[in-house]
């Protein structure tokens, strides 16, 4: 057993560093590296905050990060491990079913294109197949041929969909969370702590989404099942679209 806060302070005045020193060089707010020196864990926003903040706080001073989380574990987790909001993203409204809507809308007019274009080039194929008739038969099979090409240019041009589902889940560890729409001013979605083993399932049909993540190595983002690479090893913000992630 040994003092976290006083450890902390010990290797940081070792190297001749100031809490404002530390601050620049880590991003974390003076408040916070002060309260965990002073091993005053209830001015954290949370559990997996404070692992986050003490892995990037030791790995920055050269020391066993290990080490701090498995002391902190074995004598503070648990104690304050709440949510900061319920385990839900906003409520349905009815904008939000109208943005469900419109695309329903949109696939079944692309419905509706697709089977007129399949119907006009029966059409065309069938009026080239009766002048082949009379103009023989190497006229016919160029017009076939001529309307096959044409058939595949279309297939070929059509776009790939991009998913518009994605799925952040607490594999290795709680982990705090804080979900905007589009940017770091956008629409608070969701802000809490996803324990070890929950997931939170995410929409991006309305764009992408600005997120804050408290210890990145515990989560896992998968878009439309795919795993995702690109998370920061740190305390740090990523912008999730649907072609991936992007640096925030």
């Amino acid at each position: 057993m040994f003092e976290i806060g006083s450890s902390l302070r010990e290797a940081r005045e070792r190297r001749g560093l100031s809490p404002e020193d530390v601050q620049k060089a880590i991003r974390i707010r003076d408040r916070y590296l002060n309260a965990l020196e002073e091993e005053r864990w209830e001015l954290l926003p949370g559990e997996a905050y404070v692992k986050g903040f003490l892995r990037t706080y030791a790995d920055y001073l050269g020391l066993d990060a290990n080490l701090y989380i498995d002391e902190y574990n074995s004598r503070f987790a648990g104690q304050d491990d709440q949510l900061l909001v319920p385990h839900q993203l906003a409520r349905q409204t009815p904008s939000s079913r109208g943005g469900i809507l419109r695309p329903l809308l949109a696939l079944a007019a692309i419905a509706a294109i697709v089977a007129g274009v399949a119907a006009w080039q029966l059409h065309g194929q069938g009026s080239a197949q009766r002048a082949g008739n009379t103009t023989g038969g190497t006229t016919t099979r160029q017009t076939t041929q001529s309307h096959q090409r044409h058939h595949k240019a279309r297939k070929a041009k059509k776009p790939v969909a991009l998913p518009t589902r994605a799925v952040l889940s607490a594999t290795r560890g709680a982990v705090w969370l804080e979900v905007r729409a589009g940017s770091a001013t956008g629409t608070l979605l969701y802000e809490g702590t996803l324990q070890q083993g929950q997931t939170k399932p995410v929409d991006l049909k309305s764009g992408p989404l600005w997120i804050r993540i408290g210890d990145p190595p515990s989560l896992d983002i998968r878009l439309g099942g795919k795993l995702l690479t690109g998370l920061p090893t740190q305390v740090g913000n990523v912008l999730l679209t649907r072609r991936g992630l992007q640096p925030a």
